[in-house]
């Protein structure tokens, strides 16, 4: 760890603390898993980015339905590649840390669900976000009746203004009842 020290100087480990939900202890953790995703011969810069492919590699996200849309939420790159940065990284494993306010889950929960980034979860969005559930194989997709039934229900419980979209107000609304979702948006380092 002595040279994830020497990257990391007291002030910016302080800035991280600050500006995450993360201790210093898991910034330290997270630097060091950060380094061990680059290429040997990057690992002495604090500039490179990760590419999404590698991200994806990791245990507490390969299984996850909505790992290819956790990278394109919290990349930062200009090129929209799913790509990480440090602090991209660093903002990934705060809000999924348990010390991030049920909030700032339900914030970047809707941002993930929100497949076209319109700032809404319309119909297209809920099947996508269903299908990512339940998986998108044909043996176990939902039949269309099933589907038209299912999405009706989400709306009619989540659709305050009745616009046919579900908004961020919304959506937290519906997540403030539901007390195990905070417990279940997490990722332990």
């Amino acid at each position: 760890m002595g040279s994830s020290a020497s990257q990391l100087t007291k002030e910016l480990l302080s800035e991280y603390q600050e500006l995450t939900f993360l201790t210093k202890q898991e910034i330290l953790l997270a630097h060091c898993r950060f380094k061990e995703l680059l290429p040997k011969e990057s690992r002495n810069t604090m500039d490179y980015r990760v590419p999404m492919e590698k991200i994806l590699t990791m245990p507490e996200l390969k299984s996850n339905p909505f790992r290819q849309r956790i990278c394109y939420v919290f990349s930062t790159s200009e090129a929209k590649d799913g790509s990480l940065s440090f602090e991209d990284f660093l903002d990934f494993l705060s809000v999924f840390s348990d010390s991030a306010t049920p909030e700032i889950k339900s914030h970047y929960a809707f941002r993930i669900f929100d497949f076209d980034d319109d700032g809404t979860l319309d119909r297209n969005d809920l099947v996508k976000l269903v299908n990512c559930l339940t998986g998108d194989a044909p043996e176990t997709r939902l039949s269309q009746e099933e589907m038209n039934q299912l999405i009706g229900n989400i709306l009619e419980e989540s659709d305050i203004d009745k616009d046919g979209t579900v908004n961020l107000s919304e959506f937290q609304h519906v997540i403030s009842r539901s007390p195990d979702f905070v417990s279940s948006f997490k990722i332990v380092l």
